[in-house]
C-alpha cells in the first residue's frame, strides 16, 4: 500500500477551542477518501491544515515521504497538493479557456504570459483544452466564467485545481448549493478522474459519499470517531447515533 498523504498527531486550536485533536490518518494513493461529520467537527480546519492554509500547533503533514508541515499553500501546490474551495474561486471576467490557461501558466511559472494574449501560447492552450474536456466544459471554453451556471463554475474550479497537475486533490464541499442535475454531473466528473489521482473530499451529501468514496473518515469534535468503507460506516451503530441518526441497518440484509 502506497500512502499519498498522511497526518500524524495533527492538532490545531483557536484559543480555548480545540478544532483538530491529534488526528493521525493515512490516505492511500489512488483512492477516493471522504471526510464527514457534523458541523463543528473540525473538517474545514483539517482541510486547511492539509492544504497549507493553516499551520498546526502540533503534529506533522507528509506528502509521500516528504514532511510539508511548515510549507505554505503555494509551496504545497507546487509539490502536488491542489485544493478546490467551498465557494467558487475563479476569474469571473475571463473565459473558461482563459481561466485554465492562466492556471497552467502559474503552475509552470510562465510569468510572461501576463503580457501577451493568453491564447497565443499553443502549449498552454492545448493543456487547458484537455482539462476542459476532463471537467465537461469543452462546449463552454469561450464562455465567460460569470455566464456559467453555478454547477459549471464549480466544474471549472475543479479544472483549475487539475491544472496544477496534482498528486492529491482536496475537494471542499464540491456539490454544495447544487441542483440534483448539477450534483449528478459532479458525481460523474469525480468518478471519471484518473485513478492515479488521490482525492480527499469533504461532503455533506451522504448519497454522494456512499456512492463515490473508497474510504470514509468520520470526525467528531476534532477527533477521528471512526474510519471504514462505505458499507462499514453505514452499518456502524456509533456513526448513526452520533451523526447519521437512527439505528444501524444490516447492509447485507441478514437477520
Amino acid at each position: 500500500m502506497t500512502i499519498a498523504l498522511e497526518t500524524r498527531d495533527l492538532g490545531k486550536s483557536f484559543g480555548s477551542l480545540v478544532a483538530t485533536r491529534n488526528v493521525s490518518l493515512a490516505f492511500e494513493a489512488g483512492l477516493r477518501h471522504a471526510i464527514i461529520g457534523p458541523n463543528g467537527a473540525g473538517k474545514t480546519t483539517f482541510f486547511n491544515l492539509l492544504a497549507g492554509n493553516l499551520r498546526p500547533d502540533g503534529g506533522r503533514v507528509l506528502l509521500g515521504d516528504r514532511d510539508v508541515t511548515n510549507l505554505g499553500l503555494a509551496q504545497r501546490a507546487r509539490l502536488g497538493i491542489a485544493r478546490s474551495f467551498q465557494r467558487n474561486n475563479v476569474f469571473m471576467d475571463l473565459t473558461v479557456l482563459e481561466n485554465l490557461v492562466f492556471a497552467r501558466a502559474v503552475r509552470e511559472k510562465r510569468t510572461a504570459v501576463f503580457w501577451r494574449s493568453l491564447r497565443s501560447y499553443d502549449d498552454l492552450r492545448e493543456g487547458a483544452e484537455a482539462i476542459g474536456e476532463k471537467v465537461g466544459l469543452t462546449g463552454d471554453l469561450d464562455t465567460l466564467a460569470r455566464s456559467l451556471s453555478y454547477g459549471g463554475q464549480r466544474q471549472l474550479e475543479v479544472g483549475l485545481a487539475l491544472a496544477c497537475d496534482p498528486k492529491v486533490l482536496l475537494l471542499d464541499e464540491p456539490t454544495a448549493g447544487m441542483s440534483p442535475e448539477e450534483t449528478a454531473r459532479m458525481r460523474d466528473l469525480i468518478r471519471q478522474l484518473p485513478n492515479s489521482l488521490t482525492m480527499v473530499i469533504i461532503e455533506h451529501d451522504m448519497d454522494l459519499v456512499m456512492d463515490i468514496a473508497d474510504s470514509i473518515t468520520v470526525l467528531d469534535y476534532g477527533s477521528v470517531l471512526t474510519r471504514g468503507t462505505p458499507t462499514e460506516i453505514r452499518a456502524s451503530e456509533l456513526v448513526r447515533e452520533r451523526y447519521l441518526g437512527g439505528a444501524a441497518t444490516n447492509p447485507a440484509g441478514a437477520s
